[in-house]
Parts: C-alpha cells; structure tokens; sequence
C-alpha cells in the first residue's frame, strides 16, 4: 500500500492538514457524546494509549466548515475530499464511485483541496 506523502509538492500543507484532519474525524475528535456516569468509570477502569495528531481541534473544525461550504457549492468535488480525506478511500475507489476515471478523480481532488486551501486562509492568516 502506498503511504500518502504531500508534503513538498504545490498544496501540500493544505493536504498534510486534510489528511490529519481525514484521522481526527475517523477515530470521532470533536463529536460531542454523551457519556454516563457508569460508562466514564468503566472508560477509566482500562486506560487506552491517547492519540496525539497533527492537527488541533481549531483546524479540525476550521476544515469541516470549509468542506460543509464545499459541498454546498459543489457537491461532486466536495464529496471527492471527503471520501479520499475522511474515509480514507483509494482514487480508484473514489472515481469508481462517479463513474470516472482515477486521473479525473485526482483531478477533482486537487480542485477540492485548492479551493479548501482558499477557504481557510482567514485561519492561516490569523494564526
């Protein structure tokens, strides 16, 4: 299997975040749950390893808006970043899913990240 590197190449930033942001989202950071007295003494009866991401919660939910507002414009493109970036699927997988082929769907996937890349510049500005 292919390790994802798209750091050093034009967006790669954008898509180092993507990707950090694809694994917040899988393993639910940021979903806010209910948990009952009962289920936080049995969590804490066995202690699991926490997970340190590259990604903090801001830019977690600073890509989430930028993907809603994606989607709300272009459905295709956005649904393209979120099946690559937050279920982990291949291109191929992904370009199956619209009937395109693997270069289209990388295609699509670049326009998707240029644009999330624009989308949150008022964060990367700030921060």
């Amino acid at each position: 299997m292919m390790t994802r590197k798209p750091l050093g190449r034009p967006l790669g930033d954008t898509e180092y975040l993507l990707e950090q942001w694809g694994w917040w989202r899988m393993d639910g950071m940021g979903i806010p749950t209910y948990v009952s007295p009962m289920m936080a003494v049995m969590r804490d009866a066995m202690p699991v390893a926490a997970k340190s991401y590259s990604i903090t919660d801001d830019w977690a939910t600073a890509i989430d808006s930028a993907l809603a507002k994606l989607i709300a414009r272009d459905q295709q493109i956005g649904e393209v970043i979120w099946f690559y970036f937050g279920a982990k699927w291949t291109m191929v997988r992904v370009g199956k899913r619209y009937g395109l082929s693997e270069a289209k769907a990388r295609e699509l996937k670049q326009a998707g990240v240029a644009w999330i890349d624009c989308a949150v510049r008022e964060v990367r500005d700030a921060a």
